[in-house]
């Protein structure tokens, strides 16, 4: 976002925090008024261009110190400059107020420990109802960025077939199933479902020949006399079990899940299909294939910096090999 205010507020912060970075005397300084002014004992923190956030920290870092920075700046004449007027201090608190509550929904939705792309519906509706509305109450520069930042997302998700795997992963998971799908996608997103379940239910199937030899083979007589138990009497057998048409089935299975009562939030989804793959053995193999999307890049541009860690100056020379066995075990263990 292009705003002269914020880009000289933003630039007064960065000075701000670079002058205490390169001064241990101002940082003992610092360290000595938030003693003074009971304030927490935290250093600032500093912009960095390639990670998501440090921005809103730095900033947020820099409103909660603002008394002890001024206490300290205020007694050299040399740096009286340095601090923010009130006009910068009211654009710096407009941003913190539009950013803080997205830094929460980044850090989650960037995670590779659980499911997260079935959570991007919901977070973007919980964004346009609530977080991101316009407040009358609010400033002007608060609102701009709010509806901004809305603008930018809706832009970023438009795209059909995003939309569609987004609805499918929401779907999939037991938590939100179609609850945040919008009307007019419900029934191609159901149809999508239904399409990809026949196709999984043609793959399983296959030529039928091989699964009649096993059956021989099972039913073969064996030469050791076996004692039946009560249960064999009422078993039934494969040929005798009442059979249905395969698309009436899968329309059962679909419409059985969507009626059953929804996971709580706070649940794993992957646990609950565990449970639940008996009950409905091709959904679960679809919450396999879409749930384990990632929500964002993070999780690959944390494989990048780990092989940057791995092949320095020093280990050059490393084969392709070697190197995609050290991030591997640096991944995992």
């Amino acid at each position: 976002m292009k705003d002269p205010r914020i880009d000289r507020a933003v630039g007064i912060c960065k000075k701000l925090v670079s002058s205490f970075s390169y001064s241990w005397r101002r940082k003992k300084e610092l360290a000595r008024a938030q003693k003074e002014l009971k304030l927490p004992e935290h250093g600032l923190k500093t912009e960095c261009p390639t990670r998501w956030g440090s921005r809103q920290a730095m900033i947020e870092r820099v409103l909660e110190q603002h008394k002890a920075i001024s206490q300290v700046l205020s007694s050299d004449r040399k740096s009286r400059h340095l601090l923010p007027s009130w006009q910068d201090t009211e654009i710096l608190e407009a941003i913190y107020k539009s950013l803080h509550p997205l830094t929460e929904f980044t850090d989650a939705l960037s995670s590779e420990k659980y499911v997260s792309v079935s959570f991007v519906k919901p977070v973007l509706h919980l964004f346009t109802s609530s977080i991101l509305k316009v407040n009358d109450d609010d400033p002007e520069l608060t609102n701009t960025i709010k509806t901004k930042i809305l603008t930018y997302l809706e832009e970023k998700y438009k795209d059909p077939e995003t939309q569609d795997l987004l609805n499918l992963a929401s779907a999939l998971d037991p938590r939100f199933k179609l609850r945040y799908t919008s009307e007019d996608r419900v029934a191609p997103i159901q149809a999508r479902l239904m399409s990809e379940m026949a196709a999984s239910l043609s793959m399983e199937q296959g030529p039928s020949d091989g699964g009649t030899a096993d059956r021989a083979e099972d039913d073969a007589p064996s030469t050791s006399k076996k004692k039946k138990t009560l249960g064999s009497f009422f078993k039934i057998t494969e040929r005798a079990r009442p059979t249905h048409p395969p698309q009436q089935a899968l329309a059962t299975e679909l419409q059985s899940y969507l009626q059953c009562a929804d996971l709580d939030s706070e649940e794993n989804p992957l646990d609950w299909w565990r449970e639940h793959q008996r009950v409905y053995p091709r959904l679960s193999k679809l919450a396999k294939k879409y749930l384990g999307i990632p929500a964002t890049s993070a999780p690959s541009e944390r494989v990048f910096s780990t092989g940057g860690n791995i092949v320095t100056c020093l280990r050059s020379s490393l084969k392709p090999e070697s190197v995609d066995r050290l991030v591997f075990l640096a991944k995992n263990l």
